[in-house]
């Protein structure tokens, strides 16, 4: 299975059932989207714990009055299907009151970012 669809995965179903934390395997990847998660508020903190291959990325989910931060999750770019849109083709999810992932030559950043530096690449998740 997708890694990054795995872990959109958990933290949907944590916050469904209202888990203060999730502990998942950490990669780069993974730190990348919940360092963007972080900064656009739908987190409140990142950790990471262990050494070397025993590495684990704790995230501490954000509820608003008992209400999970995070709506929704919608991976889009796929394993067997990858999506690839140029900086013009970007638009933020659900009118602009969403955000968008996506994985540039400059790093993984919200498509507000990536339309500001004229930048494409792989459009990751959206989250609302």
């Amino acid at each position: 299975m997708d890694p990054i669809a795995d872990m959109l995965n958990q933290i949907k179903n944590a916050q469904a059932v209202g888990h203060p934390a999730v502990s998942l395997p950490c990669s780069n990847v993974k730190y990348e989207v919940a360092r963007i998660l972080e900064q656009e508020g739908f987190i409140s903190k990142i950790e990471k714990k262990g050494r070397k291959a025993k590495k684990i990325l704790q995230l501490t989910l954000k509820y608003n009055d008992k209400e999970p931060a995070i709506g929704s999750i919608k991976k889009i770019s796929k394993p067997g299907q990858r999506i690839y849109r140029s900086h013009s083709e970007l638009r933020s999810p659900r009118g602009g009151y969403g955000v968008g992932i996506v994985s540039t030559n400059k790093g993984m950043m919200t498509v507000k970012d990536a339309r500001k530096q004229k930048l494409g690449g792989e459009l990751i998740c959206e989250v609302w």
